[in-house]
């Protein structure tokens, strides 16, 4: 089976790129989801960040405030790597425990979306990666247009990413997002079409 990794920049289109490919009939699996249900309350992670971070941290449910978190380690880089500590191997592990259950169900291609793959060099789990990428000012618009941040929040989070030009150059694959709807979505089934063929010759 053919284990596909796709990533990006923040705000690079990774999310859009994801659904259609699930919308194709590719299996997809998103890290983002499994670190919000890990966040949730009563987990070992969000005990692990109240006891790192403080109980402020932590909504009146016991659910991890994502976005006061956000604030604190997008500020942070030791704060940020603490928090990469907690949450990365439980995610890993279940990306990989879905990739080894998808295999034995007979598929061909699984996609997994992961946002900080080349950051936790974890490229080499994967026989090909997707990376989706766009002009830097395209990120921040969306990011302030999107999820409310100032341009200044919204480049430090950029600059605690690797450099998209760094990951486009280690990329098996890009998607560029800069232009029309249509044009990315004719650059992901050309992406597909190709990930198919390889998977078929596995």
């Amino acid at each position: 089976m053919l284990r596909v990794a796709l990533t990006g920049g923040i705000a690079t289109g990774k999310t859009y790129v994801l659904e259609r490919l699930r919308a194709a009939g590719v299996p997809v699996i998103d890290a983002d989801d499994l670190v919000h249900g890990a966040l949730l309350p009563g987990t070992p992670a969000a005990a692990a960040v109240s006891q790192q971070f403080g109980p402020e941290m932590l909504d009146a449910d016991g659910a991890v405030n994502r976005k006061a978190l956000g604030t604190r380690v997008f500020s942070d880089a030791s704060a940020r790597r603490t928090l990469e500590a907690i949450l990365h191997p439980g995610v890993y592990d279940a990306i990989h425990q879905w990739f080894d259950d998808l295999k034995s169900s007979g598929a061909l291609l699984g996609v997994a979306a992961i946002p900080l793959l080349y950051e936790t060099k974890h490229e080499g789990d994967f026989q090909a990666v997707v990376v989706t990428a766009c002009q830097q000012e395209t990120q921040v618009q969306r990011m302030t247009g999107r999820d409310g941040l100032s341009e200044t929040e919204a480049q430090r989070r950029i600059a605690a990413q690797l450099p998209i030009d760094d990951k486009v150059n280690r990329a098996d694959f890009v998607v560029r997002t800069d232009g029309t709807l249509a044009e990315t979505d004719r650059q992901v089934d050309e992406t597909l079409g190709k990930l198919r063929s390889r998977a078929e010759k596995m």
